[in-house]
């Protein structure tokens, strides 16, 4: 199979969807990899270790979308990079279709196949190709939360891990989940009092077990989510029902309970966000604020640290994309059924529910 990545153009976007050495494993496989010119120069990856390892370097986007049969990224294309989606195309990469309906779309319009790597399974119903980048969004979470409750920042000037004789932060996390998990990790190492919300009662016991009890765990009630905003210093965002838009449970109205230079990062803006009041933000702008509450809303936060994220997201989409080139889409998702949930689109038809249920379009079954 032509295989080909392009250089990423999200705003402050540095990931890049194949290594070396991953373009290593698809050439040892008999593929032909097509690279765009200093597509991997963010994450530290130079054009001749790519062909050091057997890619064929290209001037241009344009000529990389146009030479092959399937287009590995990080991102979804935006609306510049729509004109290259074409019928005969596989595109593999993060989606996030049901809270994005140009890009759905321009997906059906252009008769593409679409395998989203966020709604890929596993055996266990897990999200391996989505749970590094969760983890790497928890993780981030709480190190840009803490950075932006500094006064310079916007914030209210409160250390998330407190002094000797002075009171930690309190952070609070909305979703037990990877997210959530990884969230609470982070701010209960840097000193702050740390409050994890969710409606798996299982998943309560699991976070109490492996936090020792000193993370606070509370069913996820409005109740008990309004009883918590008053005192939250930073609030988490971390909810996900996998391939559906993300429920607002943070209201606008629930802002005034919650003091002036708190600060709220909500993890699920790429699924359209948990909190009302949410809309993308990028690196370059990356806050706003509403009713004196600075809200960071980045939609590709991972990208910050690209180095780390697309060795982290290659040990997860590796083997799958392998599984694509060498049997194509219809033998692959055939023998995996985990892989064919990440099927989105196909031949001008969604596949996904979730999708279909944000934008009331009809789904077509897999099968």
């Amino acid at each position: 199979m032509q295989i080909g990545v392009v250089k990423e153009i999200k705003t402050h976007e540095y990931r890049v969807g194949l290594t070396p050495d991953a373009v290593r494993a698809y050439v040892s496989h008999g593929h032909s990899l097509y690279i765009e010119k200093n597509a991997g120069d963010g994450s530290g990856f130079t054009d001749g270790e790519y062909e050091g390892a057997g890619a064929v370097i290209l001037d241009s986007a344009e000529d990389v979308w146009t030479s092959v049969d399937m287009i590995i990224k990080v991102k979804e294309p935006i609306a510049s990079e729509y004109k290259y989606l074409r019928k005969d195309l596989i595109l593999y990469t993060y989606l996030h279709l049901a809270a994005d309906r140009p890009l759905t779309d321009a997906l059906l319009d252009s008769g593409a196949t679409a395998i989203a790597y966020e709604t890929i399974t596993d055996a266990s119903g897990g999200l391996p190709c989505l749970t590094p980048m969760s983890e790497i969004a928890g993780r981030l979470s709480v190190q840009e939360g803490a950075k932006y409750l500094e006064k310079p920042f916007g914030g209210r000037g409160v250390l998330l891990s407190g002094v000797p004789g002075v009171v930690p932060a309190n952070v609070l996390v909305i979703g037990g989940g990877i997210v959530g998990t990884n969230a609470a990790k982070m701010a209960m190492g840097l000193g702050a009092k740390v409050t994890v919300l969710d409606l798996n009662t299982n998943r309560l016991r699991y976070l109490d077990d492996i936090f020792h009890g000193n993370v606070t765990t509370l069913y996820s009630s409005q109740g008990n989510i309004e009883a918590c905003l008053p005192g939250a210093d930073l609030l988490i965002g971390a909810v996900l029902i996998p391939g559906y838009s993300a429920p607002k449970l943070i209201k606008k109205e629930h802002l005034k309970l919650m003091k002036k230079g708190s600060v709220i990062v909500d993890v699920a803006v790429d699924q359209g966000g948990c909190i009302e009041t949410t809309h993308p933000t990028t690196h370059q702008d990356p806050t706003f604020t509403v009713d004196g509450v600075l809200h960071y809303c980045v939609a590709n936060m991972p990208g910050a640290v690209p180095r780390t994220s697309t060795l982290a997201l290659l040990n997860a989409t590796l083997g799958y994309g392998l599984k694509i080139a060498d049997m194509g889409v219809e033998d692959a998702i055939a023998s995996d059924t985990g892989l064919a949930a990440g099927l989105n689109c196909r031949a001008g038809s969604l596949t996904c529910p979730g999708v279909a249920n944000a934008f009331g379009l009809p789904c077509e079954s897999i099968s």
